[in-house]
């Protein structure tokens, strides 16, 4: 897995981290390098040669989609590990979690003749309160250029949080206009959905999602990379597919982090250990504390030999 990508200066992504919060969407130009596109175009071409169109109005019949994309494509990490983009999930999504995970990875092609899609708003796959709070983090990567005519993203601005509980959703939507290496960053309560292909030529690009670290994913990261995938990658790529524990103990193997089983001879045998917040920590702590002060105050005083 490359990791070339420096890490970005905090006031840019403030900045850009405030517009997503403001708006529910934000476009970010030039966020990786030509090299990267062309390399994960070459990677997924043969995949797409392959894939069968979807069945079903939502998913698309005139599209492609595949996931599992850290097996099809060494490149796609640089995605998923974007320093930008996983200082942007952890502004968005730190309040409501202790961490976060990948979600999603989904390669898609939209064909000549698809017709929009119907507008959604992701996070309404977890019955969960709306308006609320964020669940969701997703980002769009075009692998050619996005355009109106060949059926780019449309972005209702403004419907995230209370306006998530609106419907029909208030003004127009934006088309989310954007050439290869861009990124388009949205909250999973942003109502969104692709746009017709009324051109001649195949949108094709990536969707990368990121979702709260006690969530079910969309996609069952540990059928796509089980321990024998998973242990080739570096320890942060294989926490944020799942190999890790969510606080309190959420996410055990035999109570320990499931990144024991990325090791060359796994244990059979384990200890059960604690994986605390701080504050769970402390009120355990001082709940011992309180036991042992009340053990000490009830046992009979020593006496000393005459």
């Amino acid at each position: 897995m490359t990791t070339s990508l420096q890490k970005p200066s905090s006031t840019a992504i403030n900045l850009w981290t405030v517009r997503l919060l403001d708006d529910g969407y934000c476009i970010i130009p030039d966020s990786v390098p030509q090299t990267t596109v062309k390399a994960l175009n070459d990677e997924l071409d043969d995949r797409f040669a392959r894939t069968p169109f979807c069945k079903g109005g939502f998913y698309g019949r005139r599209t492609k989609r595949f996931g599992a994309l850290l097996r099809r494509a060494d490149t796609v990490a640089d995605l998923i590990r974007h320093p930008f983009i996983l200082e942007m999930a952890r502004n968005a999504l730190g309040s409501w979690c202790d961490c976060f995970n990948l979600n999603l990875t989904q390669a898609i092609e939209i064909y000549p003749d698809a017709p929009a899609q119907y507008p959604h708003r992701d996070q309404d796959m977890w019955q969960g309160a709306k308006g609320q709070m964020q669940y969701l983090l997703n980002v769009i990567w075009p692998l050619s250029d996005f355009t109106a005519e060949n059926g780019a993203t449309l972005v209702w601005p403004g419907s995230h949080d209370r306006a998530a509980l609106e419907l029909p959703p208030q003004g127009d939507p934006i088309v989310a206009e954007m050439a290869p290496g861009a990124a388009l960053v949205f909250l999973g309560s942003t109502l969104h959905g692709a746009g017709a292909n009324r051109s001649t030529s195949i949108r094709r690009g990536i969707i990368i999602s990121y979702c709260l670290g006690w969530l079910k994913p969309f996609e069952n990261q540990w059928l796509c990379y089980p321990p024998a995938i998973a242990r080739h990658f570096d320890p942060e790529l294989a926490a944020l597919v799942g190999y890790s524990l969510h606080r309190p103990n959420l996410g055990n193997y035999e109570g320990q982090s499931p990144a024991v089983l990325l090791g060359d001879n796994p244990p059979d045998y384990l200890a059960a250990t604690d994986a605390l917040r701080p504050d769970q920590q402390a009120a355990l702590d001082g709940y011992l504390a309180e036991q042992t002060a009340s053990d000490d105050a009830t046992q009979p005083a020593a006496h000393s030999d005459p």
